[in-house]
Formats: structure tokens, C-alpha cells, sequence
């Protein structure tokens, strides 16, 4: 009778054993802590921006589209990682069964995919409103902002099946033990049995496909931006603004990267280093994008001090 390809060998059940922090463990409650802490702030921050897009009927512009977008997209992405590293942390619940670690490693990898293109989208909206304000309504209309959609979501999907295919078709006999705090695709690949070779140098060269292409196109829109603002009365508001926005995007862009590239390839960052950088850049921007993108923008921020203020009224 053949051998279930995903089933570690002497296993009472189909399941691997997330190991947290490799190195780290004396400091997995604190490392909760700070953890538990980022994963709130997202909540928070998304949640407030997700619900005044929604009750607020002059939050309808394309930028405020992109922003919600980005928001569910954080959401998604630290929900699926952050509790079961919390369990990991705080009660020692390493244990996560095959179908849950491959959905978890789908959620975060298509999650990061989409955040990177609607980053992109975000970098293209303000160029369209700065450089070609007369134009910004014909082309960013509603049949555009869908297909933008459309693109975002089908590339990430068409960028994971393929990779999906190839990690669940092998058969993992060395060990259980994943050296990381999330079914991250390249430490589960590393324990099959087959050469994980494959699907390895698939992941770093599509990453490096959507990531180098995301971020050549942004420079160059913010690039025009500046250009276009140089020497008007606006061009310091618009550095500000464009300052912010690309700390918050090398923030997610290189730990994202480097990470990548340190588990592909090996590097002298230690095991403990590349599993925080894979986890910090997960969550370091579900924090900020909010305070940086949203609150930042004038009509949000009026938004949510008009509902905090209507209800105390009501109050």
C-alpha cells in the first residue's frame, strides 16, 4: 500500500510542528507581546478606515477604494498568521495540520502578492491626481478600478497556483519540524523528501518578478510626481507625503527581500534573524499603512473625527 506523500514517517497524524523563533525560545513571551500588540494596532487602525469608508457616502474616489482594498488585504494577511503565532508564543500549541498550514502559506504569500500591486495602483492614482488632474476622472472611472482589481487579484492567484501545485504534491519524510512561525512556503519546502529545488527557485523568481516590477513602476510615478510638484508652493507638502509613503514601502519591500533571498540562498544571518524579518514584515506595515495612508489623508481624517464627535454627541 503506498505511503500518504503527506504524512511525516512514525506520525500519528498528518501534521506539522511550527517551532516559533528558532533560537528565541527564552523570549517567546515577549516576543508575543510585541506580536499581540502589532496584531491589535492592525485591527484597530484597518477596522477604523474599513468602517468610515463604509458609512461615509463622500469616501467613494478611487483612492479611497485602493485604501479600503489595502486595508481588507492587511487583515487578511496578519489574521492568518499572527494567532496561530500567538498559540505558538503563549501556549505552546505548535501543531497545525497539513490543509491548515498549505491554506495559511496561500493567504500569506497571495496576501503579500496583492499588497504589492496595490501599493503600485496607490503610486499610479496620485500620479494620475497630481500630473493629469483634468484626466483623473475619465481614467481611473469604475470599469478601470475593477479591472485594476481584477488584475491585482488574478496575478497573485495565477503566481500561487503554480507554486501550490508544486509544494503539496511533495512528499515530506525527514522531518515535521517547520524552523519558522508560519507555514512559510520555502521552510516547509525544505523538509520534503524530493529535491524542494524546484519550487524554491519558482517562489524567488516569481517574488522577484512581481517585487522588482512593482517597484520600478513606483519609483518612477513618484519620480514624476516630484518632478511635476518641483518649485510650486505644494512641492513640500508633496515630499512629505511621498517620504512617508516610500519608508512605509521599504519597510515591507526589504525584509520582504532579503529574507527571500537569505532562506533561498543561504547567508550569514542567522535562522532566528530570517524568521524575524519574515515575520516583522508582515506586520510592520499592517500597522503603519493605516496612520500613513489613511489618517494622513485630510478626508479620512475629518471622517473619523466626525464620527468619534457625533457619537459623544449622542452620548
Amino acid at each position: 500500500m503506498a505511503s500518504d506523500p503527506f504524512r511525516c514517517p512514525n506520525s500519528s497524524s498528518s501534521s506539522f510542528t511550527l517551532m516559533g523563533v528558532p533560537g528565541l525560545e527564552a523570549f517567546h513571551i515577549w516576543l508575543g507581546i510585541l506580536f499581540c500588540s502589532g496584531y491589535i494596532i492592525a485591527l484597530v487602525g484597518n477596522g477604523v478606515v474599513l468602517l468610515v469608508i463604509g458609512l461615509d457616502d463622500s469616501l467613494r474616489n478611487p483612492m479611497h477604494c485602493f485604501l479600503g482594498m489595502l486595508a481588507v488585504i492587511d487583515l487578511v494577511m496578519v489574521t492568518s498568521t499572527v494567532p496561530k503565532m500567538l498559540s505558538v508564543f503563549w501556549l505552546n500549541s505548535t501543531e497545525t495540520g497539513y490543509l491548515a498550514c498549505f491554506v495559511q502559506m496561500f493567504l500569506v504569500h497571495s496576501t503579500t502578492s496583492e499588497e504589492s500591486g496595490v501599493l503600485l495602483a496607490m503610486a499610479f492614482d496620485r500620479y494620475v491626481a497630481i500630473c493629469h488632474p483634468l484626466k483623473y476622472k475619465a481614467v481611473l472611472n469604475c470599469r478601470t478600478m475593477a479591472q485594476i482589481g481584477l488584475v491585482i487579484v488574478g496575478r497573485a492567484l495565477l503566481f500561487m497556483a503554480p507554486l501550490m501545485g508544486m509544494v503539496t504534491n511533495l512528499s515530506y519524510c525527514h522531518s515535521c519540524v517547520v524552523p519558522h512561525s508560519y507555514c512559510e512556503h520555502m521552510a516547509v519546502a525544505k523538509l520534503a523528501c524530493a529535491d524542494p529545488r524546484p519550487s524554491s527557485l519558482y517562489s524567488v523568481a516569481g517574488s522577484s518578478l512581481i517585487v522588482g516590477t512593482d517597484m520600478a513602476f513606483i519609483a518612477v510615478s513618484y519620480g514624476m510626481i516630484l518632478k511635476a510638484v518641483l518649485g510650486k508652493k505644494s512641492h513640500w507638502k508633496a515630499f512629505r507625503t511621498c517620504g512617508c509613503h516610500i519608508c512605509v514601502m521599504l519597510l515591507y519591500y526589504i525584509p520582504g527581500v532579503v529574507s527571500i533571498y537569505a532562506q533561498a540562498f543561504g547567508s550569514s544571518l542567522s535562522v532566528w534573524a530570517q524568521v524575524l524579518l519574515a515575520d516583522l514584515y508582515l506586520i510592520l506595515p499592517t500597522m503603519l499603512n493605516p496612520v500613513v495612508y489613511s489618517m494622513r489623508t485630510k478626508q479620512i481624517r475629518q471622517a473619523v473625527l466626525k464620527m468619534l464627535f457625533s457619537r459623544k454627541v449622542h452620548a
